[in-house]
Parts: C-alpha cells; structure tokens; sequence
C-alpha cells in the first residue's frame, strides 16, 4: 500500500458494565403507571420539568417564594383563569410584568377580547389607536402618579373599582383582589399606550421605578424559592438581572433558589441573565421549550394538585 492506516493492535479496551452511562432503562417512560408525571423518563427536559415541580411544591411547603416575571403572551393564549387559581391560593408570591401586559390585561377586562391585527392596521396607522385603550389606561396611570403609587398597584386599583364586564378574567384585578403583589416595568415607546395625548412620561417614568424598588423587596427574599421567566425576551431579563445584583450589594443573602425561562425559543439575554448568571455559586437555571397554553398549565396544574395533597394551605 503506498499509504499506510493507523494499526488498532495495541488498544486498550473495557467492559461496558464497568462504565459509566448516561441513559438506563431505569430512568425510561414508565408505561404501567396512570399518573401522567410519574410515567415520564428522568431523562433531559422531561426530567427538568420533574426536577422543577418536586423544588416549588417543597419551597411552597417550607414558605419560600414562586416570584413569576413574563411578557404578554400568556394572556393572549388564555391563561388568565390559571392565574386567577394560582393567586387565589397563593402558590404565587409576586407576579412582574412587561409593559405590554397591561394593554392585553385591561381589553380583556373591558372586552373580553384583545390582539388586533397588527400587519392589516399598520397599513393605513390605524394600529394602537383604539381611544378605550389608550385613553382610560393612560388616565388611570395619570391618577395613581397623583397618589404616589407603583403601576401594578394603580392599575390593579382601577380595574379593581372598576364595573367592566369580564375583569373576572383579568391577571391584575386578580392578582390585586388576593394582595399578590404586582409591578409593571415598563420601557419608554415599546406600548401603544405611549402614542396617546393622555399619556404621561414623567407619571410613567416614576410609578415604573417604584415597582422596581417593590419587585427588588421581593427578590430579597427569594432564597430556596423559585422564580419563572415567562415569555420575556428582553425587559424582565434585564430587571431581574439589576435586582439581583442590587440585592446582594446591599448584604442580602441570595442563595439555593432556582430559575427557569419558559419560551419557544432559547434567546440569550433570558440564557444569561435568567438561566445562567443569578445562579453561578448557588442555585440552578433550568429552560423549558414548548408553548405556554400546553407547558404553563402542565406545570402549574401539578404543582397546585400536590400542594393540595400537601400540608400547604390551599384554600
């Protein structure tokens, strides 16, 4: 042969039962079980989702917190009624929302419909310009800055004295109606709210601030708790990130808590600042890939069935 291959004849081989592997018919779909949890495989995602369940049912148990910051996107594939059951018996310490939020909350709540079409009003700007919309929330936001309160707490308010038909179905009233506490957090321009004359930059500038301050008195306390990301690519990233790093500048304790980004997609900023960074020393990041009208309820619903089954007190 002009070229000459590798010989094998001094390599040095083992037996596979003295290794080690990563996957055992142990950990495998348990087929004869009727508990649908319990018959999945401890094995990557599946095995994180249990992982995740088993930590906020015992943190629940042991009074530790479930903090849950998310965008928008959960409201709009209808989960505000799991909310509702979620607040009602507080398996939710503390619920941070992006700007958006409030736009979708609040036209369910005078509506019992939101999500316009976007491509079509666009065209002609008709898009955001619903006067409802972006008048009453803007003059509900104008009156808590005149009472010196957070945007969760005056929006929460507002909705709360409201007589709109379906605020049974809004995330805020609700959350305010069982004192979960709410924060807004909100970026200049991102809301169509902002393109109204009643808005008020200065009123939104400072109630958003104050949230950040309540929603940091939360993260405080976050140690051997759970807190979720949820469909927040960007703005609840970065809070929770400065909130963290505030906490812990000022000599709190943030330590053995868990987090978890619940998106379609994995982004980096949720990677690194959700998953990653906050818990480096201490702790664990978990992400969970799927839609949130299958993975939210999937989750939250067996988290609430074991805590019923639990000393927790569930009313």
């Amino acid at each position: 042969m002009k070229y000459q291959p590798l010989t094998y004849k001094n390599l040095n081989r083992y037996s596979i039962s003295k290794r080690k592997s990563k996957v055992s018919i142990n950990d495998f779909f348990k087929s004869d079980n009727d508990d649908f949890f319990s018959c999945l495989p401890n094995i990557l995602a599946s095995k994180d989702l249990k992982d995740i369940i088993s930590f906020c049912v015992n943190a629940k148990n042991n009074g530790k917190k479930i903090i849950v910051a998310t965008g928008a996107h959960f409201i709009k594939v209808g989960l505000s009624p799991l909310f509702k059951q979620l607040f009602e018996n507080k398996i939710i310490d503390h619920i941070a929302m992006n700007g958006a939020c409030i736009i979708h909350d609040v036209e369910i709540a005078m509506n019992g419909e939101t999500s316009e079409d976007v491509g079509d009003s666009l065209k002609n700007g008709n898009f955001g310009m619903s006067e409802e919309t972006g008048k009453l929330i803007n003059l509900a936001i104008l009156n808590g800055f005149k009472k010196r309160v957070g945007l969760g707490e005056a929006i929460g308010e507002w909705l709360n004295n409201s007589d709109f038909k379906y605020k049974e179905y809004s995330v805020i009233f609700n959350a305010y109606k069982n004192n979960i506490p709410i924060t807004i957090h909100v970026a200049i321009g991102t809301d169509i709210i902002h393109m109204h004359p009643e808005c008020n930059g200065a009123a939104i500038g400072e109630m958003s601030l104050l949230d950040f301050k309540i929603f940091c008195n939360s993260i405080k306390d976050l140690s051997e708790g759970a807190y979720f990301n949820i469909g927040s690519a960007v703005i609840m990233p970065e809070v929770f990130l400065k909130a963290v790093t505030l906490i812990r500048n000022l000599g709190y304790k943030l330590e053995n808590f868990i987090t978890v980004n619940m998106d379609f997609i994995k982004h980096y900023r949720p990677s690194e600042n959700v998953v990653k960074r906050p818990t480096i020393d201490s702790g664990k990041g978990f992400t969970l890939i799927g839609h949130h009208e299958i993975m939210l309820p999937l989750l939250f619903g067996e988290i609430l069935k074991r805590l019923k089954s639990s000393r927790f007190n569930i009313s």
